[in-house]
C-alpha cells in the first residue's frame, strides 16, 4: 500500500489544531490512523531535589476549606459521541442552545451538532427523558465514545 504522506501530515496537523489525541480516516480499502501521545519527561535530579525541598506557604486559619467533591454523574444514561470532531451546542453562533439542563427531550430530538471533516452531523436523543447534565462546552473538541450528556 502506498502511503500518502501529505494526507498523514494534514491529519497530524489537524490533531494539533483541535487538541485531539487520535484521528482515523477510511476510504475504500485504505485506512489511516494517526495517534498523538503526550510524553512526560522526567525532571533532572537537581530539579527534582529542589522541588522536593519546596514547601508552600501556610494558609491562614481563616482560609475556606476545600470544596466537597460532588458525586460522579451516572454514566449509564450518558449519550456518547459517535465520532471524533468538534461539538456545538447551538445551531449557529449566537443562537440558543438546542437543549438545556432540565429540558425534556423525545427520541429523535436534536441535542447538538458534531462537526467532523467539515460536515455538520446532528446528534439526536436515542430515548425520551430529561437532560440531567451537559458534560461538554460549546465548540469543544470531542473524542469517539466520549460522554456528552446525561439523559434520565
Amino acid at each position: 500500500m502506498k502511503i500518502d504522506s501529505t494526507l498523514v501530515r494534514e491529519l497530524a496537523e489537524m490533531l494539533v489544531d483541535t487538541g485531539l489525541t487520535e484521528i482515523e480516516v477510511e476510504e475504500g480499502a485504505r485506512r489511516i490512523r494517526v495517534v498523538r501521545q503526550n510524553i512526560v519527561a522526567a525532571a533532572p535530579p537537581a530539579v527534582a531535589q529542589a522541588a522536593a525541598s519546596y514547601a508552600p506557604p501556610a494558609l491562614p486559619a481563616s482560609a475556606p476549606s476545600a470544596p466537597v467533591a460532588e458525586a460522579a454523574p451516572d454514566m449509564s444514561n450518558a449519550l456518547r459521541s459517535p465520532m471524533v470532531g468538534t461539538a456545538y451546542l447551538s445551531p449557529e453562533p449566537g443562537s440558543a442552545q438546542f437543549v438545556k439542563v432540565g429540558d425534556t427531550v423525545k427520541a429523535g430530538d436534536t441535542l447538538l451538532i458534531v462537526e467532523a471533516m467539515k460536515v455538520m452531523n446532528p446528534i439526536t436523543a436515542t430515548k425520551e427523558g430529561v437532560v440531567r447534565e451537559i458534560l461538554i462546552t460549546n465548540a469543544q473538541p470531542i473524542e469517539f465514545d466520549q460522554p456528552l450528556m446525561v439523559i434520565g
